[in-house]
């Protein structure tokens, strides 16, 4: 290789590092806004609900598809929503195709005897998956806002009362709730998403929403105003995120946000990593999709201030750090190589001064929101310090996976919105196993993540052979991240 090739792959390498480093600012200039002092949610104008005249209508959407092990458990949970019953309706957006359509057949007609407004609604094909349910289900609407939950997600039965007072302020279109996590404790890969959600939920969300940037419906455990949908175009099915693709569509047309960091709705994490990756997949495809369709409208419009526009930019973005991050981690063994026999490379170690401030700042950011929710004592510290790690490493195990989710994006290509697999797992005692909705194929993408385990293996043992210490801990990351999600995809097939 000649000494131009050492430059390029420089290049890439040092622009990789820039990228993750800039988008850590962006987490930064979050959690100053997040720690700022803020107005407390009472001061609010608020509708009073102790009156039957100002207490609004509103309507539950349900889109569901092939939820039998989890739609007993969703409708008895809605069926106890606490709100006059002549001002809610619930609408059960059945797109199932097995035996789950007569379940909640069942269960609709016995909820109906109660005297609930509910209705199962049907329709000919998933044109539009989730977004095409949502907007055929708006039809028939009776209520004024729109609250949806997917088949996961358990709100308390106070849920209604707590959100929908906020609409009194004309301008407000969403209130999204924070999401819990009924099953956090359940296993490694339910611990490290629930970690990475709680930093999205509490520092990105109300850091957004108290600088005044735009966030995003989270696609469940919100409500919408049903005159903002169709004000902002409608639910649209041309991206896979759907719910970030009319939040931001939203907010163009000068709609406000209110995000409620206090509200909880729980929900179940996946507890298999397929489930997980075809999670990750729709998230990461579908915000690449966003940031191709929306973010020059972001960035053309003139009543969107220039800190908006940026935060928007590292919004949509923010699945486009997988590639940035694998390019990192691939390209750092050749240049683990070049830098020791090329002395013009010494500035190798300066240039990568940016990923230890990158990974401080992160360190810090995370440690914030972990200690809101856990408590600032010293043995909450000890326990986030290798939670940390443990996040970071996976994250790194997932960054093939959804680069190439990103990839697709930009190509163009199209994919179905395949949803993620539930289990009714709450306890540690609960199973998994046998459920029918599981992926249990190998794809090539788990042979090319065999190859990158393999890969990051021969460069922990490149760096002991050449005394070169400073990227072993990196490599050992990488090696176990990989390693990590190899040995699960297999184990489950």
């Amino acid at each position: 290789m000649n000494l131009f090739v050492y430059y390029l792959v420089f290049l890439f390498y040092t622009t990789a590092l820039v990228m993750v480093f800039l988008y850590s600012l962006s987490q930064l200039h979050l959690l100053v806004a997040y720690l700022k002092p803020r107005p407390r949610q009472e001061n609010a104008p608020l509708f009073s609900l102790n009156t039957d005249l100002e207490t609004p209508f509103v309507t539950i959407q349900l889109p569901v598809y092939n939820e039998k092990y989890v739609m007993s458990r969703l409708l008895d949970c809605i069926s106890k929503i606490d709100y006059p019953t002549n001002k809610l309706q619930i609408q059960v957006l059945d797109d199932s195709t097995d035996e789950s359509v007569q379940i909640t057949a069942d269960t609709v007609a016995a909820l109906k005897k109660t005297g609930l407004d509910i209705v199962q609604i049907r329709r000919a094909n998933r044109i539009h998956f989730k977004a095409g349910a949502l907007k055929e289900g708006l039809e028939t609407a009776k209520g004024s806002f729109i609250a949806i939950f997917d088949a996961d997600f358990l709100p308390q039965p106070e849920w209604i009362r707590q959100t929908v007072g906020y609409f009194k302020d004309p301008k407000i279109g969403v209130v999204q709730t924070r999401w819990g996590h009924l099953n956090r404790d359940y296993s490694i890969l339910t611990k490290t998403q629930a970690f990475v959600l709680d930093a999205h939920f509490t520092l990105e969300q109300a850091g957004r929403n108290a600088s005044d940037c735009f966030i995003n419906f989270n696609g469940t455990a919100g409500i919408w105003r049903k005159a903002c949908i169709i004000d902002a175009g409608n639910w649209a099915g041309d991206t896979l995120t759907e719910d970030l693709d009319l939040s931001y569509r939203a907010q163009l047309k000068g709609w406000k946000f209110k995000y409620l960091e206090d509200i909880v709705t729980p929900a179940e994490l996946p507890v298999v990593v397929s489930a997980a990756r075809s999670q990750q997949f729709r998230w990461n495809k579908g915000g690449a999709e966003n940031f191709i369709k929306i973010f020059s409208k972001v960035a053309a419009s003139k009543n969107i201030n220039f800190k908006t526009k940026i935060h928007a930019f590292f919004h949509l973005i923010n699945s486009s750090m997988f590639f940035f991050l694998l390019t990192i981690s691939v390209l750092s063994v050749p240049m683990m190589f070049i830098k020791n026999h090329f002395a013009a490379f010494s500035m190798f170690h300066t240039i990568n001064r940016f990923f230890f401030l990158t990974t401080i700042i992160l360190f810090v950011a995370n440690w914030v929101v972990y200690k809101k929710l856990h408590g600032n004592r010293f043995s909450v510290f000890v326990e986030f310090v290798p939670m940390f790690f443990t996040f970071f490493t996976i994250a790194m195990g997932f960054s093939l996976h959804n680069t190439l989710a990103v990839a697709e994006a930009y190509a163009g290509k199209k994919s179905e919105f395949i949803r993620t697999p539930k289990f009714n797992i709450s306890s540690l005692t609960d199973t998994w196993k046998g459920n029918q909705y599981l992926n249990h194929k190998l794809s090539a993408t788990n042979f090319l993540e065999l190859l990158l385990f393999l890969y990051f293996g021969f460069a922990v043992v490149s760096g002991i052979f050449l005394q070169d210490f400073t990227m072993i801990p990196f490599h050992c990351m990488l090696f176990t991240g990989f390693g990590y999600i190899v040995v699960n995809s297999f184990k489950n097939t």
